[in-house]
């Protein structure tokens, strides 16, 4: 399979499980050589969330009214661990992106702000060689703390955990116990993920652009405020926020 059939048959799945909506598809290769734009060629979106919170609902719903295209966890994963797939996505990279994704690499190394396990390498260069050009969400993975801040909204989606562990008895049709249980699970492992591999501790807020409640302002609600955030802070990165501003 290669890459833009993989892209279409990940994006029918909710990164939490389930269908929501029909795929977007594949917007296009990678930039080619000729005109090489600056890099990264435009912003991208990284949704953190808590078990339940539908983050991966969320994610999608943006990414399908953005246009953009949508890397769910388990897309990642695939990726990662299919050779040709990930060949061809680093094949399409142009040189002056490909420099910058080996440069992000370094930097985030040198600084310790990524371990030095190979997997997680890997990982983290296939978000960058994504991110380098633009126009993504990711959901999950530890996007947000790879991706540059200046050419990123890194939101973190939250929900009571009542509501969370509510969601998840239906979804996975179990106890409330059981589904208590996963959520506890399953925030942890994420919480220890994070803290491993990017030295990250998720009760640190403020290194999100946007904390959004899924259940007390509604999903659409949510998707609205992080496209407007997405929107504006694309015209800062871009500069066109400061000539708005001027004109």
């Amino acid at each position: 399979m290669n890459l833009n059939n993989t892209i279409k048959v990940f994006d029918e799945f909710d990164a939490e499980g389930g269908s929501d909506g029909p795929p977007h598809g594949f917007r296009g290769d990678f930039p080619s050589e000729q005109g090489a734009p600056a890099v990264p060629g435009a912003l991208s979106i990284a949704v953190s969330r808590q078990t339940g919170a539908r983050g991966g609902t969320l994610g999608k719903r943006v990414a399908r009214q953005m246009g953009w295209e949508v890397y769910s966890q388990e897309l990642l994963e695939y990726i990662l661990h299919e050779e040709n797939v990930r060949r061809e996505m680093l094949d399409r990279l142009q040189p002056t992106a490909s420099q910058w994704v080996e440069d992000r690499l370094k930097y985030l190394q040198n600084e310790v702000l990524l371990s030095c396990d190979p997997a997680i390498i890997d990982l983290a260069k296939i978000i960058l060689t994504i991110g380098a050009r633009g126009e993504a969400v990711f959901i999950g993975r530890g996007a947000g703390h790879l991706l540059p801040p200046v050419s990123t909204l890194h939101v973190r989606v939250v929900a009571p955990a009542a509501d969370r562990v509510a969601y998840m008895a239906q979804w996975l049709r179990m106890t409330q116990e059981e589904a208590l249980e996963q959520v506890r699970s399953r925030d942890n492992l994420r919480a220890e993920f994070l803290a491993k591999h990017f030295h990250h501790d998720l009760s640190d807020l403020a290194k999100y652009d946007l904390v959004v409640n899924s259940r007390l302002l509604g999903e659409e609600i949510c998707a609205e405020l992080i496209i407007q955030a997405a929107r504006a802070k694309g015209l800062i990165f871009t500069g066109s926020f400061a000539d708005t501003e001027d004109s």
